[in-house]
């Protein structure tokens, strides 16, 4: 499968030095929503979708403290549905959608493509609905999917993938797009596993957030150390996963690539033009 790597959503914090490990101290970084667009036999499939043109057009329905802190630049022209359209498909041909998590820098273009079912992660499918605790209200945005998606619920049937739990996303089809639960960051947190025309993807979504981090040993700017802890729901789970993707790394990094979903270097990796 050809797969395409995009951005869908640039943020630019305060703090580059505390969030990268070089420049001024309250200089913008830059982050960055790696998505992928999947070219499949039949259809297209995305793996997150970013922000979307609902976030641009009503930032409101972001949130002030995600404004605040994160500063987005919400231009339509980053989106998912721009971005595909301007690649020569029909945003219509989306006919699957695999998010990593439901967060809302990570589900806000899920109404931009009403037709396509949404796979998720049941444990993270619940935790996103019920909205418990006043961080999870916080990082789930019900407007993100107000239009009612096609949601295909999945749950872990026993199914290994390189060691790791997963699930089969697309069964029935020749396309290999699994769920890998890497729990902690959310409750249902997931990897997406995608066999892709030059050998295995794995997108961490926020398994962990600098490259440095799959390292051995690992390291990370202290700022987006500070941030992960934060916004956890489950430290140990997390911590713990984030050693399972280093062992992954190190024992099968010859067949499989892994990136996460705000880290630029690991974006310009796959997007030379972009640099």
């Amino acid at each position: 499968m050809k797969v395409h790597h995009l951005n869908c959503g640039s943020m630019c914090p305060l703090g580059q030095r505390l969030l990268t490990g070089e420049g001024g101290w309250l200089s913008p970084a830059h982050l960055c929503c790696h998505c992928l667009l999947i070219e499949g036999r039949d259809s297209l499939i995305l793996v997150d979708t970013g922000l979307g043109t609902g976030d641009v057009a009503q930032p409101s329905r972001l949130g002030l403290g995600f404004n605040l802190a994160v500063r987005p630049r919400l231009m339509m022209e980053e989106t998912a549905l721009h971005q595909i359209r301007a690649l020569g498909f029909d945003p219509r041909d989306v006919r699957h959608i695999v998010p990593t998590h439901l967060d809302l820098d990570h589900a806000g273009g899920l109404g931009d493509f009403p037709q396509a079912q949404v796979h998720v992660f049941a444990r993270e499918h619940d935790a996103a609905m019920a909205r418990d605790s006043l961080q999870e209200r916080e990082r789930y945005k019900p407007a993100q999917w107000a239009h009612g998606p096609h949601w295909a619920r999945h749950e872990v049937q026993g199914d290994r993938w390189m060691g790791l739990e997963a699930i089969r996303t697309l069964p029935g089809t020749d396309e290999e797009v699994l769920l890998v639960p890497l729990t902690g960051h959310t409750r249902g947190h997931c990897g997406v596993a995608v066999k892709a025309d030059e050998g295995w993807l794995l997108h961490c979504g926020d398994a962990y957030f600098h490259h440095g981090e799959t390292d051995t040993p690992p390291h990370c700017p202290v700022g987006l150390s500070v941030f992960q802890r934060l916004v956890q729901m489950d430290g140990p789970t997390r911590v713990a996963n984030q050693q399972r993707l280093r062992e992954l790394k190190r024992d099968h990094g010859h067949e499989v690539s892994l990136f996460c979903a705000h880290d630029p270097v690991e974006l310009a990796r796959w997007t030379p033009a972009l640099q």
